[in-house]
């Protein structure tokens, strides 16, 4: 009997092995995943990255996840109807079209943007059939998110230089704050949170995706993206962290110096009327600001203080911290400005008054009619 010689090295897989014959074990194994689904070989320590993920809102729910359709699909139509109402009420008055109003109504048409972006995505992830996403879109997605939360932080910072001007200088407020000067600041505003968010994005995009392509969150939000990262992502977190810290204390020291300005500048208006007027409308944009600031503060301490959290506690922040905003900014505009709640009011009151409220006359009958 002949005794084979050894393979010799590269023989192995070119057909001279019989069917009894190991083959050796590859040290980067093929993940058994469809096509279209990783973008091949790279260069870096991954094999693949995953160019499309499933988003799972809430995993801890499992199969109970399909019954949060209705409460969330709710509070987007209580979200859109609210905000709408107002920002229609500001853009139909012709005595609203003011700076003040004009902000409050671009304000809550972020706020719309923003829900948008955030509740559909969050409703297809609930379902176990439509909650596929590509990583172009997830990226998309991610960048409108953090641009309108950006855009909105500055659109209070423009709201606070208004009603600096409007009470320390009254008689030369109609003179600076112009139509002009309204749009150049609302155009300064979006670039600085374009340029805020592009570069997290950006790099974002230059991530290879290996670990797995379940993203356990209802949106591409940045850091959960970032856990399925199998490079060093040590730039992306310092990047992220840095930007944010600068962002929030750059705008918390404009944001404080301006209204305690303002503050001190309402308590020396002579006229009680005019006093308690600067007030009460410095009031609504400071709960404005305490909302959406704290809901985004305490969702970032949360997620890197509370790490053994689970991720449906991590979620429900990340949705108080989204939507929360959306919800009450019309609240407090609609029911603290008085100008905006009397015009609603007149609304409400024609509409009553167009509804019929008495049943119309019946005609007489054949019976009825004289002779």
């Amino acid at each position: 009997m002949k005794v084979k010689p050894p393979l010799q090295a590269g023989e192995a897989g070119t057909g001279r092995l019989g069917s009894n014959t190991r083959t050796p074990v590859s040290l980067f194994p093929e993940p058994s995943c469809s096509p279209g689904k990783m973008s091949g070989w790279s260069n870096g320590s991954s094999n693949v990255s995953y160019t499309s993920f499933l988003l799972v809102g809430f995993p801890g729910l499992q199969e109970s996840r399909a019954l949060l359709v209705l409460p969330f699909f709710s509070l987007y139509l209580v979200i859109v109807s609210t905000n709408a109402l107002v920002t229609y009420t500001v853009v139909a008055q012709r005595s609203l079209h003011q700076p003040m109003y004009l902000l409050i109504a671009l304000l809550l048409a972020v706020n719309i943007c923003t829900a948008t972006t955030v509740v559909p995505t969050m409703l297809f992830s609930f379902s176990t059939h439509f909650n596929r996403v590509s990583l172009p879109c997830c990226l998309v997605q991610m960048f409108c998110i953090y641009f309108f939360i950006v855009f909105d932080c500055n659109i209070l910072l423009v709201m606070a230089l208004d009603r600096y001007v409007a009470i320390c200088y009254p008689l030369r407020y109609a003179e600076i704050v112009t139509g002009h000067l309204l749009a150049g600041l609302v155009g300064v505003a979006a670039v600085r949170s374009t340029c805020i968010v592009a570069p997290v994005v950006g790099l974002a995009s230059r991530v290879n995706f290996c670990r797995s392509d379940i993203i356990h969150h209802f949106a591409c939000e940045h850091m959960a993206l970032m856990k399925l990262s199998c490079g060093d992502i040590s730039l992306n977190k310092t990047v992220g962290l840095t930007v944010r810290v600068f962002n929030r204390v750059l705008d918390m020291l404009l944001l404080g110096t301006s209204y305690s300005r303002i503050i001190h500048a309402a308590f020396r208006i002579s006229s009680a009327g005019a006093r308690s007027k600067a007030l009460n409308t410095c009031g609504s944009h400071l709960l404005v600001i305490f909302t959406v600031y704290s809901s985004t503060m305490s969702s970032s301490v949360v997620y890197r203080v509370a790490r053994t959290t689970s991720q449906d506690v991590h979620n429900l922040l990340s949705a108080f911290y989204l939507l929360l905003p959306c919800l009450v900014n019309p609240i407090i505009y609609g029911a603290r400005t008085k100008e905006i709640r009397q015009h609603l009011a007149t609304l409400f009151q024609r509409e009553q008054l167009l509804i019929p409220t008495e049943k119309p006359q019946s005609l007489p009958s054949r019976r009825e009619l004289p002779a």
